[in-house]
């Protein structure tokens, strides 16, 4: 049985926690070590978890299945984005499934449990980053209606690294799904 609940500044330990193993599970490799550690450390702490939590433009959400922690999600209502023509749009900044829980529909649960929020707050699309390197997301989202509108840059390491921009749309209409955004 999967149920998501809202996360409190009480779940503070357990997000960082979830946060930082589900990030080096599937994205442990993609860059060199001391990179990710840097990243990990920063994003994940105690500290920079608790500061999310209480600002009240993040919205997070924990995973449950059959009463275990499988994931969490965060998404930011109304964040614009220069590449995307709509107002009132969402981004998806994290959705985390912890590796054991990878193919068993609890990801597209909690996926389908943040569009459905995105619509209900009268938002009229939702967009996020993806690793360039994440294969395994990138498919899901396309699978589910996003496509790739753009990428940008990083550098760091003396690497550069590209992320892509995904999107999708819909109508307010009940009837019809549109994805409509395209680079």
């Amino acid at each position: 049985m999967i149920s998501v609940i809202r996360a409190s500044a009480t779940h503070c330990s357990l997000l960082s926690n979830i946060g930082r193993q589900s990030f080096l599970e599937s994205h442990g490799a993609s860059a060199p070590e001391g990179v990710i550690d840097r990243y990990v450390e920063e994003k994940f702490s105690h500290d920079n978890i608790l500061e999310e939590l209480n600002c009240t433009r993040n919205i997070y959400h924990i995973l449950f299945s059959n009463d275990r922690i499988a994931g969490y999600s965060k998404i930011i209502l109304d964040s614009k984005h220069a590449k995307i023509p709509l107002d009132n749009t969402t981004k998806l900044e994290r959705i985390y499934l912890l590796e054991e829980y990878y193919g068993s529909g609890s990801g597209l649960e909690l996926f389908n449990f943040n569009l459905e929020l995105s619509k209900e707050n009268g938002q009229s699309g939702m967009w996020l980053f993806v690793w360039i390197e994440n294969q395994r997301a990138i498919n899901f989202y396309q699978k589910n209606g996003f496509k790739i509108i753009g990428s940008y840059m990083i550098l760091d390491c003396q690497k550069h690294i590209q992320i892509p921009i995904i999107s999708c749309s819909w109508s307010i209409s009940p009837v019809t799904n549109v994805h409509a955004l395209n680079s």
